[in-house]
């Protein structure tokens, strides 16, 4: 929700266009994901939803430091969201391990 919050903040432009998309669609589909693993019909089915969580919270880091970069506005927005991902990763990481000793 942060990360749409950001996006409806960025200058509507040529340049800032494809970024935001992007962030706007790995960023929601962390949650959406997420929520999937917790359906999961096995411990191999919810590692492999909980590593799709891993790629697009990964993702939507790379897209935050690309706006860092390019976007004077909204820094320290973006750089919490950013430790925010990376805390992410860190916690579906970890679960992927625990869910690995399970097997």
């Amino acid at each position: 929700m942060d990360c749409l919050g950001l996006c409806s903040k960025i200058p509507k432009s040529r340049e800032f266009d494809s970024i935001v998309r992007q962030l706007i669609r790995s960023s929601s589909s962390v949650g959406a994901n997420y929520r999937a693993a917790n359906r999961a019909k096995s411990d191999r089915d919810f590692i492999n939803k909980l590593k799709i969580v891993e790629e697009e919270a990964d993702e939507s880091m790379f897209w935050l430091e690309i706006l860092l970069e390019i976007n004077s506005n909204n820094t320290e927005t973006i750089k919490k969201l950013i430790d925010e991902s990376d805390e992410l990763v860190a916690i579906t990481v970890a679960s992927i391990k625990t869910a690995r000793k399970r097997l």
